[in-house]
């Protein structure tokens, strides 16, 4: 039987994908892996094998939960191993840990090996005893004693004020950090839903994002995929909204693609931040 042209195609095919993915580079975590249990405050170890990446070279290592950047485990030499690495005493129990690996200084920059590991289990016995406290204080608080004499209060009559159009107050800097303001929107609801991701190529930024001095969205580390939560604005003055970042990625500075909508009108804008800077938007509510 003769090969046809589109089976000839297909075999042209696998074999350039095949030389292809040999070519790139990889990185393939071993552990932890869906078995794995981390018990704080034990330290713990990294495993992982690579293709293509130098042992000269560095891998970074985050934990995440939930998408969201727990604690930089550190970034190590590429030899397979590290251990002795202490987890933060604050890390709370769970079965949706993740490991993310990143390659450090890549000789090609468009195609930086990463990994993401499967979920594994995390246990902290002391971080759990702590919250248990906290909710019992919260569902029985301590009475506060009251005092038998009450004092007497005279109502105030509120004098008339001519009403001024003032400007809004604009935030000049953030724990050293420099605020730039790039754009203002308005909405017609308190209510708007905020999505972010990572702008041009994915390459380990982790931001945070500020409402009013407010974070938001805490360390997150940006991908693709559209990350969506939701804010209530203050109505009765501009509010600003500004990018925070933890790193600088593998090409400052960190750049990310924002989508704000109240339902009916939606605004998409990118913002860039780095160690010295934040660039920010006012948003105001009809």
């Amino acid at each position: 039987m003769q090969p046809t042209y589109t089976s000839f195609l297909y075999i042209l095919f696998f074999v350039v994908t095949s030389s292809f993915a040999q070519d790139k580079a990889t990185i393939n975590i071993t552990s932890p892996n869906e078995a794995t249990t981390w018990n704080i405050p034990e330290k713990i170890s990294l495993e992982w094998n690579t293709v293509k990446i130098d042992t000269s070279k560095s891998i970074r290592f985050f934990l995440v939960r939930n998408e969201m950047v727990v604690q930089e485990l550190g970034s190590f030499k590429n030899d397979g191993f590290e251990g002795g690495i202490e987890l933060a005493k604050n890390i709370g129990s769970g079965n949706r840990y993740q490991v993310v690996a990143i390659e450090l200084f890549p000789d090609d920059k468009f195609n930086i090996a990463k990994r993401v590991t499967p979920f594994f289990t995390i246990t902290n016995a002391a971080s759990d005893e702590r919250k248990k406290k906290q909710q019992l204080a919260n569902i029985n608080p301590i009475p506060t004693k009251k005092s038998s004499k009450s004092k007497k209060t005279t109502p105030t009559v509120p004098k008339e004020t001519a009403v001024t159009e003032t400007k809004p107050v604009l935030r000049e800097s953030f724990e050293g950090r420099k605020i730039s303001y790039t754009k203002e929107f308005e909405f017609n609801s308190e209510q708007v839903i905020i999505k972010i991701w990572d702008h041009g190529r994915q390459d380990g930024d982790i931001v945070s994002i500020y409402l009013n001095g407010v974070q938001v969205v805490s360390k997150y580390y940006l991908t693709y995929y559209k990350k969506e939560f939701k804010i209530k604005l203050d109505p009765k003055k501009s509010n600003d909204l500004f990018l925070y970042a933890h790193n600088l990625g593998d090409s400052p500075p960190n750049t990310v693609s924002i989508e704000i909508s109240d339902g009916k009108k939606s605004e998409n804008i990118i913002l860039n931040s780095d160690l010295q800077s934040c660039e920010a938007v006012l948003i105001s509510v009809k």
